[in-house]
């Protein structure tokens, strides 16, 4: 017998299913067990980072995870082989190293790290869980990556050092002990702090942009007089990166007068161009665009997406969830042509399998894009499934990548472009652009939506006068440069080279519940506690949190992966001057003062009441505490939605385990609540479960 281990019970229960299938041979010689995650790693009480000797970590068996490696021991002397089958990244190669160690197959002889002499084990690598997959990977076992378990404990060691040391340096500095820093948590924090900055400094003008009606319903934008243009670019340097943002010289100083000399003035079409051009689908999903691709069209967070991604993988749905390759496998594209010539026709599918170059430049291309594992739609591919957990937004999802990846195999579609121009004699100029779907190709799957609305397109003769009917102004302001929201904040990320695409939720989670952010709709805007924290740690660590030393040290990290690096040199490189600047700041024995926003007049003393942060949230207090001990919880009204039993206003609340739910704002009088609005008609009272009582 073969002991199999796998990380999750829903992975175990996948990986039984196909190995019990009539496909797989010696289906009865193999036994999985779920070691639910890491069962090592350093404690949680102390930094367990040893500076005088290579930084050697003091890893312990996690708490609560005694039961597990004892029958993890009890099944290794049952079985004659042991596989070890976690995921295919760092992580999992991590999680197979410390089983390895429990069991007693490897010398860590800091700073070295192997098997001992004599022993190994087998650990199969695969992209997808599939019965093939898993059978290939069966007949081609390899051995522990050990140069992704160091770059993997690089990282470790060095978020470690980061949080434990300066973690307790900002408790010290503003008396609250639930605050934290981390190495790219901070980095991701000033991001989304410095643009509020530029947000703030940006001085915003008014303009205006002008559109001609005219005759045969062409509507054209005016664009210059006597060839100099109204529009003008104006580029910033922000910390991200350059901005660039327009405006006219409109104004409204001079918008009537253009608006009366155009509307007295005669025109003519003085050209008319046509071009067909092709356009190319997009590259399948990696992490970072799946992420991307999921706020926007399906409202998902980057937290959210990846679990959903997770339980897909692991009922063997979609290939690994966590990559930066855009390549794609002979196992996908060739049935994928099939798939497309007998669902859409010939026309649509390519002659030969197209390929995209991969922009990361840590990116295994060995590794594969994110697609599903069989060609099958979501009511095909979840028929019949038994697992209750598979959701509506599992399909939701599931359809995203489905539809990404069967497109990256279809014709390109073809797009007439028609650009118009149209003069006056006072030598106004107007431009019109009109597209025409020629063929749809890969829009067919992509984006239907695009080619309902582009079907036809209103063409001009050259040289024929054309009236004008009227025109339209439009009032505009300059724009700003935009808050961060999740896709945004994770796209520049992986721009900058910070982190890693499969840490990101992890990341924009942490600096929510820290209360360092909160959202305005969509957007994050940083709190004052935020933002005098993102203050400090930069001006105070200038080096560890510059975008462009993060991304360095990701990169050191990737080396350290492809055997090019020595993992504790760059310890030390990380560690000698970060210690120089760490002794400087815990010898500032100074306060750091945290603005506090005055929300109105306390009713018990007179004083303000202010804003407050702790570790459950912000809320309101009295700025005389501890004399005057009144709090105020803060709730946030849910716009244009009421009580469905007396009006109320509808409110945002949380159950004791951070749970989201909805309220009546007249509680304790009028005790309505729900999980979700969705459904719920103000006047209906059906199908309402109160979270207080769960």
């Amino acid at each position: 017998m073969a002991l199999i281990i796998v990380e999750s019970p829903t992975k175990a229960r996948t990986f039984n299913y196909i190995l019990k299938s009539k496909n797989l041979e010696d289906k009865n010689n193999y036994f999985v067990f779920a070691s639910m995650g890491h069962i090592r790693d350093l404690p949680k009480s102390r930094i367990a980072i040893d500076y005088e000797h290579d930084f050697k970590p003091d890893l312990e068996p996690i708490l609560n995870k005694e039961k597990i490696i004892t029958q993890l021991k009890k099944l290794a002397t049952e079985n004659q082989e042991i596989i070890l089958a976690t995921d295919q990244d760092r992580e999992g190669e991590a999680i197979s190293y410390h089983i390895a160690y429990i069991l007693g197959y490897i010398d860590e002889t800091w700073p070295s790290i192997g098997f001992k002499k004599g022993l190994t084990l087998k650990r199969i690598v695969f992209h997808e869980i599939t019965t093939k997959a898993l059978t290939e990977a069966l007949a081609n076992p390899e051995t522990l990556r050990l140069d992704l378990v160091k770059a993997q404990m690089a990282r470790r060691i060095l978020d470690r050092i980061v949080g434990y040391e300066l973690s307790p340096l900002l408790w010290k500095k503003t008396g609250k002990n639930w605050l934290s820093a981390g190495r790219v948590q901070t980095v991701a924090l000033r991001l989304i702090v410095e643009r509020e900055k530029e947000i703030k400094a940006f001085t915003t003008e008014d303009y205006y942009q002008l559109f001609g009606m005219f005759e045969s319903d062409v509507k054209a934008k005016l664009v210059s007089k006597d060839d100099d243009p109204y529009e003008q670019k104006t580029t910033l340097k922000l910390f991200a990166g350059d901005y660039v943002y327009t405006k006219t010289s409109i104004n409204k100083d001079n918008v009537e007068n253009i608006k009366q000399d155009c509307l007295n003035d005669k025109y003519t079409v003085s050209d008319v161009t046509e071009s067909i051009a092709p356009r190319y689908p997009m590259p399948p999903y990696t992490t970072s665009l799946l992420q991307q691709d999921a706020y926007y069209k399906s409202g998902f967070s980057s937290k959210q997406t990846m679990r959903l991604a997770q339980d897909l993988y692991e009922r063997g749905l979609i290939t690994y969830h966590r990559t930066d390759s855009f390549n794609l496998s002979a196992r996908f594209v060739f049935p994928a042509k099939e798939y497309i010539e007998k669902k859409y026709g010939k026309e649509y599918a390519l002659d030969k399998p197209r390929g995209f170059r991969t922009r990361s430049r840590s990116a295994q291309e060995a590794h594969e894009a994110i697609r599903p594992t069989k060609l099958l739609e979501a009511k095909v591919a979840f028929k019949g499934k038994k697992e209750s957990k598979l959701t509506v937004n599992h399909q939701k999802l599931y359809t995203l990548i489905f539809n990404r990846a069967i497109a990256t195999q279809m014709k390109e579609a073809s797009i007439k472009t028609v650009k118009t121009t149209i003069i006056s004699d006072k030598k106004y100029l107007f431009e019109s652009e009109q597209q025409q779907v020629i063929f749809d190709g890969f829009l067919k799957v992509f984006d239907p939506y695009y080619v309902t609305n582009h079907q036809t397109i209103i063409k001009l003769e050259k040289g024929i006068e054309i009236k004008i009917k009227l025109l339209e102004e439009k009032a505009l302001l300059s724009k700003a440069p935009p808050r961060y929201n999740e896709a945004s904040l994770i796209k520049t990320l992986e721009e900058k080279g910070i982190g890693r695409p499969s840490t990101y939720a992890m990341i924009i989670s942490l600096i929510q519940m820290k209360n360092y952010t909160e959202k305005d709709g969509r957007y994050f805007i940083p709190t004052s506690i935020g933002t005098s924290i993102c203050d400090y740690l930069s001006s105070s660590f200038p080096k560890i949190f510059d975008l462009s030393y993060t991304a360095n040290l990701e990169d050191g990290l990737d080396r350290i992966a492809n055997k090019e690096e020595d993992y504790i040199k760059l310890l030390k490189d990380f560690y000698i001057p970060f210690k120089k600047e760490l002794d400087i700041q815990k010898g500032d024995v100074s306060m750091l003062a945290i603005k506090d926003d005055v929300k109105g007049i306390c009713p018990q003393d007179g004083g303000n009441l202010i804003s407050r942060f702790s570790r459950f949230g912000k809320f309101i207090a009295c700025a005389n505490y501890p004399k005057c001990k009144y709090t105020k919880s803060i709730v946030k009204v849910v716009k244009n939605r009421k009580c469905p039993l007396c009006q109320g206003d509808v409110v945002v609340k949380f159950t004791k385990t951070k749970k989201r739910f909805y309220g009546c704002g007249n509680y304790p009088k009028c005790k309505w609540s729900a999980w979700s609005l969705e459904g719920i008609n103000p006047t209906n009272t059906t199908n309402i479960t109160n979270p207080t009582n769960k």
